[in-house]
């Protein structure tokens, strides 16, 4: 059962656990739990998902319980501003104490739903997507893991804020920097992650989605909705803040 942390006659919004597909797809076709199936059972109605985390990514997950709520969430997620979502994660280093990562990402393979196959004659105009991401430095600590030269691996606890909503954004932006999520299978370190994994006995995706601010689509109401960090992270002291 999905921990629900807000619902409304148009809205609920659960605390996804990491390792949680939001719903079929054929790129992990060995999976039989999906959060939109799970959600579905447990209220007894149809919901429409309004966004997407990642399977390995933990946190907040908001649904629509209509379809004009849906079309009208969709159009909040579109416009980028109007919706403020932070997150917390762990990555490899030590980044700076803050700064903004303004990088344009290309669309990835399984993310052209709706859209027509890249014009063979100007195929950056539609691949490449403008993409921007602050983040923010909490915490800094030695893990005591041997890398190369270094005696001890560098990591930092960080706040990360995407003001687009592009693929695997977080994930792509931080390798960007080179300071790439710890756990991240596709775009981090896999010796690193290995030996993580194994110093804390658990192996996972160190990402996790807070928080997410925003006017209700049909009440206009101000709504805050935050997902405390999962029992994962309050197993090891630093990544707390």
């Amino acid at each position: 059962m999905l921990h629900i942390l807000h619902l409304d006659d148009h809205l609920v919004a659960v605390d996804k656990p990491a390792g949680l597909l939001v719903h079929r797809t054929g790129l992990d076709a060995g999976e039989t739990r999906f959060a939109l199936q799970m959600l579905r059972d447990q209220l007894g109605r149809t919901v429409w998902p309004a966004h997407r985390l990642d399977k390995g990514t933990s946190g907040v997950l908001l649904f629509a319980l209509d379809a004009g709520t849906a079309r009208a969430l969709g159009q909040t997620f579109e416009a980028g501003g109007a919706m403020r979502k932070t997150y917390r994660a762990v990555v490899r280093g030590w980044p700076q104490p803050e700064g903004s990562i303004d990088h344009p990402l290309r669309r990835m393979p399984d993310d052209l739903r709706g859209h027509r196959p890249p014009d063979a004659t100007s195929p950056e105009r539609i691949e490449v997507q403008t993409a921007l991401t602050h983040y923010r430095t909490l915490a800094q600590y030695a893990l005591p893991l041997a890398q190369g030269d270094f005696a001890q691996t560098r990591c930092a606890l960080v706040e990360l804020q995407p003001h687009t909503g592009r693929r695997h954004q977080l994930r792509r932006h931080m390798k960007h920097i080179a300071h790439p999520l710890i756990g991240d299978a596709t775009h981090g370190k896999g010796p690193l992650n290995r030996a993580v994994a194994e110093l804390l006995g658990q192996q996972r995706l160190w990402l996790h989605a807070l928080r997410m601010e925003l006017r209700h689509p049909i009440t206009g109401v101000p709504l805050s909705i935050e997902a405390p960090l999962d029992a994962d992270w309050q197993r090891y002291a630093p990544f707390q803040v």
